[in-house]
């Protein structure tokens, strides 16, 4: 009978020190900051994975990070594990501004800061800060560089853009028509590709909706393939006299090589300029070998360095600094915004390489 006691009395004692070692197990994968990216298909966020880790390498706070793929169901998913996962800061870049008004609502009932990463939710109030390059300017850059490499006058013009999901996509096309807009009117390019941009040519400041129509036409949706087909099409569709020298606004480094390939292959193009962003190793490359013209240089690392330093005062019990405001639709979210950087084939080493952003063996032709 005593042998019996024994064994039920160690029984008892292993599920009470399993119940204790599960408790603690469950209170040391508590994650302080959640972080969710777009997509593991595009270099960009898979660099961010890495350097959001190393950020927080050093740091006493841990972190998660989780892709939604392309897919706002996916996102919300991931959202509701990491509020189930019990952090405190959101760092969540969007695959669809609007569609992810309903995830981080969810976060925010459970008292969590959201801080909407390079790309705006809209239309809610459940946004505590942005954290952004400044987007207008990329455009504003990309235009600029088309003009200061145009020649003559009628100079057809290609225009392309971003998602109409990706509010970023309206700002960067908002900068890009702020600066040639006037170039148009006055003649100097003619717009090759776009009914709806050559009947606003006169219009200096477009509204959503006349952007949306604009979009509507020569949205990519950050596909490289979308690009090359849209190209292909424009270029099948083209006059002679809107081919020759041309100038192309390409939204981003992706899309861009995919439309300078289709370019590249028209006898009837004898030059293009063609612009880009997000310095992507493969664009620099082609930079290098003059397949691309520019790419606007977001140096992420900054990007990175100013979520996470916003995630960790918060976690300290701090407020974050702001230096500039968005309006989402429903309220202006404060934001941290941070320079751009326009590199060619004459800055490139300056810019990336020294700097210490990419290495000089992983290039040829330098």
């Amino acid at each position: 009978m005593k042998k019996g006691w024994r064994i039920i009395s160690l029984m008892l004692v292993m599920v009470l020190f399993a119940s204790m070692l599960a408790a603690c197990t469950s209170g040391a994968g508590e994650v302080n900051v959640g972080i969710v990216l777009p997509t593991k298909d595009e270099p960009r966020w898979v660099q961010d994975e890495q350097r959001f880790k190393d950020a927080l390498a050093d740091s006493k706070y841990t972190t998660e990070i989780l892709f939604s793929q392309g897919s706002s169901a996916k996102e919300k998913e991931n959202v509701e594990t990491l509020i189930n996962k019990g952090i405190d800061v959101l760092i969540i870049c969007p695959h669809d501004g609007d569609a992810a008004a309903a995830a981080v609502e969810a976060a925010k009932k459970e008292g969590i800061t959201v801080i909407s990463y390079d790309r705006l939710i809209t239309n809610t109030d459940a946004v505590d800060y942005y954290v952004t390059f400044d987007s207008v300017a990329v455009g504003a850059a990309q235009g600029q560089y088309l003009i200061d490499n145009a020649n003559g006058s009628n100079v057809p013009l290609y225009l392309y853009a971003g998602a109409a999901s990706d509010n970023n996509a309206f700002l960067f096309f908002e900068g890009a028509w702020k600066v040639l807009q006037p170039k148009i009117a006055d003649g100097t390019f003619k717009i090759a590709n776009s009914s709806e941009a050559e009947a606003l040519k006169d219009t200096a400041d477009l509204t959503r909706d006349q952007m949306s129509k604009i979009l509507g036409q020569v949205t990519t949706n950050w596909d490289p393939n979308e690009a090359k087909n849209k190209a292909q099409t424009h270029l099948t569709a083209a006059s002679n006299d809107l081919k020759g020298e041309v100038v192309i606004l390409a939204p981003n480094d992706g899309t861009a090589r995919a439309i300078a390939d289709v370019f590249a292959t028209d006898g009837d193009i004898t030059s293009y300029t063609v612009t880009g962003q997000d310095a992507e190793k493969a664009s620099i490359q082609y930079v290098i070998d003059g397949k691309q013209s520019m790419t606007v240089f977001k140096d992420v690392r900054t990007l990175v360095t100013d979520a996470m330093g916003m995630a960790v005062t918060i976690l300290d019990g701090g407020t974050p600094e702001t230096t500039g405001s968005y309006n989402n639709g429903v309220v202006d979210v404060n934001a941290k915004q941070t320079d751009v950087i326009v590199v060619n084939q004459e800055n490139v080493k300056a810019e990336l390489i020294d700097s210490g952003y990419y290495e000089a063996g992983e290039f040829t032709g330098l």
